[in-house]
């Protein structure tokens, strides 16, 4: 056996709560390396690089860089911060050898950085921990730093994992300091400390190789490409390999790689062969999967594995029946459908497609109503047209019969004057108060133990109430006995009971019983949702009613009537709102509500079934 330790590379991954700086972290790490020409044209948050990604300022995917540092290549993996694409930040732990956690200076430890951090200490990594945003007004580093080390004796870290450094950043600025009292430069202090904390790889490279495959990417052209860390041994261009999966221990196929690259920069470089503590990228097997392990022949072992969690909540993807079908979209019929959804799987491992007993409609799960919003937003903007139901949570039954459901623990931070109505609103929803702490700038933090299905549907009302100064954070904590029952909406719906086009006569009369979601020249439908009622119960209007002409009324009369403007609803705020017995009929152009019953007759019989 002998053991090499590749003192030329260094593998980290950066962890944090959402929106807690890891993009700009690495966009000022990327910069200051040299990775950019002098002169280079260079957009915020460029390891983004998915549309939706950037106008949401989130990051869905991880992604791989690297930058060289002193002749060592440090290859960095951008994480999600979203705990609905927490199955991300598991796998591509497995990668790296340490993590940056990185703590926003006023909000401190939240919810996503528990649950990050304990996933890297499970793995037994090193954490530097940065503290970022000190420029900040109400930044409070010194607070951070001990909420910091309380959490990490609360997830029981070792003595060394205690011991770990911690840096005080700007990544705005592109700045880190040692010490809160020296003069920030640049990120120089965070170059040093990975390369003197963060360990270098090491392996056995007379040892037949290991790969283990820890991500996905999908490419049209070269099909699956698997990256990975290579553990031992070495991996060629044109090599025969195993590829084996430790939680399947039947897989066992001959491959071959046609191509193999390596990150540099933001690029991916084309190589012939790469050793020990490399981050590579292989293509060229077509069934490849996360955690499989690319081995030599005559070495078939695999490398352990963590299952990715189970996902907690579906909603069925349904073929659009409405009388405006296919009208919009290029892509409509089932086995579209069913096709695109399958190759999402190429890339997401927390999401599950199954067929149900209608050819017609698919039960997509995930770990989200964020996690599915995107594949559906994505899938929009690709020219698909399709329904979808209310999302819902996984029920599971325990050894004695008991029904299950997953709880979430939710983090709220109100102003003091709506700690009241948070409270109630999150009690209505079966969430129980487990604590209440006030912060350093007069906001109340409450936690809560809450179903998962009392969080569906409760962002939009909760925005409302505390006029959108409310913020709250939810991560899975585990499965609890059913708690009962939940109206997830107060008031009914307006529902159109012809098909046509909306007028300002039709739309004036209707305004009377509720708000409205359309304006006047919208194509509706029987059975359309055409706005929310007043009452618990739901109104059928006729909104194309247009009035009736004499002699001394003509039709520009109308045009004196003044609409209220219409209410109108992101796609997020459409599946919050949607009700179990109502669809959203997403096409690239429009989202309408509607009902799974569209004829009023068979829909009020359905009622008393």
């Amino acid at each position: 056996m002998s053991q090499i330790k590749r003192e030329d590379i260094r593998n980290i991954a950066i962890i944090a709560h959402v929106d807690h700086g890891k993009t700009t972290l690495v966009d000022g790490m990327l910069r200051q390396s040299g990775v950019f020409r002098a002169n280079q044209e260079v957009r915020e948050r460029v390891m983004d690089s998915g549309d939706i990604e950037r106008e949401r300022g989130i990051t869905i995917l991880s992604k791989n860089t690297s930058i060289t540092y002193k002749d060592v290549k440090i290859n960095i993996v951008d994480t999600p911060g979203h705990a609905d694409f927490g199955g991300e930040v598991e796998r591509v732990l497995k990668m790296v050898n340490g993590v940056i956690l990185l703590v926003d200076a006023f909000e401190g430890t939240m919810p996503q950085t528990k649950f990050v951090l304990k996933k890297a200490l499970d793995l037994n990594l090193p954490v530097i921990v940065c503290i970022n945003k000190i420029d900040r007004p109400e930044a409070r580093p010194d607070e951070v730093e001990d909420e910091v080390l309380e959490l990490l004796m609360d997830l029981d870290a070792s003595d060394e994992q205690l011991e770990c450094p911690f840096l005080y950043a700007s990544a705005r600025e592109g700045t880190c300091v040692a010490d809160l009292a020296d003069e920030a430069k640049d990120l120089t202090p965070l170059f040093d400390t990975i390369i003197d904390y963060i360990p270098a790889p090491q392996g056995d490279d007379e040892k037949g190789t290991q790969l283990l495959i820890s991500t996905i990417d999908y490419n049209e052209y070269v099909g699956r490409i698997g990256i990975g860390k290579i553990d031992n041994g070495s991996v060629k261009v044109n090599g025969d390999y195993l590829r084996v999966n430790f939680h399947h221990p039947e897989v066992k196929e001959k491959v071959r790689i046609t191509k193999l690259y390596e990150f540099d920069g933001l690029g991916k470089v084309d190589i012939k062969d790469a050793g020990i503590g490399s981050i590579v990228a292989v293509s060229g097997i077509s069934d490849l999967q996360i955690g499989d392990t690319i081995c030599a022949i005559d070495e078939p072992e695999a490398i352990p594995f963590q299952k990715i969690s189970e996902p907690t909540i579906a909603m069925n993807f349904i073929v659009n029946d409405s009388p405006l079908a296919g009208l919009e979209g290029d892509y409509c019929t089932s086995r579209q459908i069913r096709d695109r959804l399958m190759r999402e799987l190429n890339t997401d491992v927390s999401l599950r497609v199954s067929d149900t007993e209608s050819t017609d409609t698919f039960k997509v799960s995930g770990r989200g109503e964020l996690h599915l919003s995107v594949l559906i937003e994505t899938m929009r903007r690709e020219g698909y047209e399709f329904a979808v139901s209310k999302a819902e949570v996984i029920f599971k039954t325990n050894e004695k019969g008991q029904k299950m459901e997953p709880q979430e623990i939710a983090y709220v931070d109100v102003p003091e004057e709506y700690t009241g109505t948070a409270i109630s609103m999150l009690s209505e929803r079966k969430g129980e108060l487990q604590g209440m702490t006030t912060l350093s700038d007069g906001t109340t933090r409450l936690e809560f133990a809450i179903p998962s299905r009392g969080l569906i549907g409760f962002h939009g009302p909760f925005l409302t109430a505390t006029k959108g100064t409310g913020i709250i954070n939810s991560v899975f904590d585990s499965y609890i006995p059913y708690k009962g029952d939940l109206t997830y909406r107060r008031n009914g719906s307006l529902i159109a009971f012809e098909d046509g086009e909306a007028v300002t006569y039709g739309l004036f009369a209707a305004q009377e019983r509720g708000a409205l979601f359309i304006g006047p020249n919208t194509k509706v439908y029987s059975g359309m949702v055409v706005g929310e009622s007043a009452k618990p119960e739901d109104i059928e209007l006729n909104v194309c009613k247009t009035k009736h002409l004499t002699n001394t009324r003509s039709s520009s009369a109308d045009e004196a009537l003044t609409l209220t403007p219409p209410r109108i609803m992101s796609l997020e705020q459409c599946l919050d709102y949607i009700d179990t017995d109502e669809l959203l009929e997403v096409t690239p152009e429009s989202l309408r509500i509607r009902k799974k019953i569209l004829d009023s007759r068979l829909r009020k019989r359905s009622h008393f079934k």
